[in-house]
């Protein structure tokens, strides 16, 4: 189709056109330029000039600058008009959008990641501008909370986009959702190098009724409160914090499921190290009674350390259960009467406390009896079995 004429041989320009424009000067609230052939100049008001609010038309644009706009309206002279001078009004945000809704398409449809700088922070979020004006929801911004956004205007951050519609003039973004593939692929690259055995410092980032997430580097793995220490755990936050450093040893690693297994207790000394110094034969100890079976009561001692009062050991009055003297929880004294650290054995005596006229009984020379599953025949029997013995001379 052919251009159309005028009766002065200027090309013709009509409302809907695309035209080049140059700058010629830059007012507070439009930009005037030159249109090449055109008979008048150009105009483009401030609210034209972006998809985002502009302050002033020099925040924009500046003299010298050449792009494409679109011929929004016509104004022709006035008929008594001494200079015969109209205007062409035009647009340079349809412009933008036009060749920003094309792109952003194509990037939405292709998951690609953008780079842009934070215009402005307006309430419930972030705005950028793609061409268009983009809004970054505050839920979107982050992978966590934030308090204030202020400090990310004029910052430069990537985004997806995450919903667009044209017609409605929709386009929201998220930084979110680079953050957290950001993040699969690190925690990915990460468990192949984690091997069952290995000893690493992690951070607590999270504490739960059942154990405590540790952060390895990028992947978080599970210390299970069983895990955690030695001695009996009630309550995770009284031993761990947030934000803690702690040694973890890991006990299992499960790609598939990224899944990881670990253990803090078994990076620190074993409570039976050098228990023969902690608890002597012959020392008299405070104890608390953890378990009462039928031969016995285990007396917790120290942290994670658990000795024997057999029954023969409770009273010097026959018994027929533990249960007729003491009572779980109870806090009682005990004596040394042997201990063995290899075998993580200690015999304790409650009746060597409490003097008996006559009694006859020697208990600083006793020895830990042959044991299966912890404890021997003779463990269950007792006194009786010396009593069987007497009788049988």
């Amino acid at each position: 189709m052919s251009e159309e004429i005028n009766v002065n041989g200027v090309p013709e320009i009509h409302e809907g056109d695309v035209v080049k424009a140059t700058v010629e000067s830059v007012e507070d609230n439009r930009v005037i330029v030159s249109i090449p052939n055109a008979k008048y100049d150009g105009i483009i008001p401030i609210s034209e000039l972006s998809s985002l609010h502009v302050e002033k038309a020099s925040d924009v644009v500046s003299v010298g600058d050449q792009f494409d706009v679109i011929v929004t309206k016509i104004e022709e002279p006035a008929e008594d008009a001494v200079d015969n001078t109209g205007n062409y009004v035009l647009s340079k945000r349809q412009i933008d959008a036009q060749i920003a809704w094309k792109q952003l398409e194509q990037q939405f449809a292709d998951g690609t990641i953008i780079e842009a700088e934070v215009k402005d922070v307006v309430k419930g979020g972030l705005v950028v501008n793609l061409g268009v004006r983009g809004f970054v929801p505050a839920s979107l911004v982050e992978d966590h909370f934030v308090e204030s956004f202020e400090d990310y205007k004029g910052t430069m951050i990537t985004f997806k986009i995450v919903e667009m519609d044209q017609e409605k003039n929709r386009l929201i973004l998220s930084h979110r959702a680079v953050v957290q593939e950001e993040k699969e692929l690190q925690k990915s690259e990460v468990i192949k190098t984690i091997q069952a055995g290995d000893i690493i410092e992690g951070t607590v980032q999270r504490i739960a009724t059942f154990g405590a997430f540790v952060d390895l580097g990028g992947v978080d793995g599970l210390v299970h409160i069983s895990q955690i220490a030695h001695e009996h755990v009630e309550n995770v936050s009284s031993v761990l914090k947030e934000g803690q450093k702690v040694n973890v040893k890991v006990l299992s690693v499960d790609p598939s499921e990224e899944r990881i297994s670990l253990s803090i207790k078994d990076t620190l000394a074993g409570p039976w190290e050098n228990i023969e110094e902690k608890a002597p034969k012959g020392a008299i100890l405070k104890g608390t009674v953890r378990r009462l079976v039928t031969f016995g009561a285990f007396v917790e001692i120290l942290p994670g350390i658990e000795g024997l009062v057999h029954i023969s050991q409770i009273s010097h009055k026959h018994i027929n259960t533990p249960h007729e003297v003491l009572q779980e929880g109870q806090e009682i004294e005990a004596k040394v009467l042997e201990v063995n650290e290899d075998e993580k054995r200690i015999a304790l005596s409650i009746k060597a406390l409490v003097e008996e006229e006559d009694s006859g009984e020697n208990v600083t020379d006793y020895e830990l009896p042959e044991q299966e599953n912890g404890f021997s025949f003779g463990d269950l029997l007792g006194d009786k079995l010396k009593d069987f013995k007497s009788d049988s001379k």
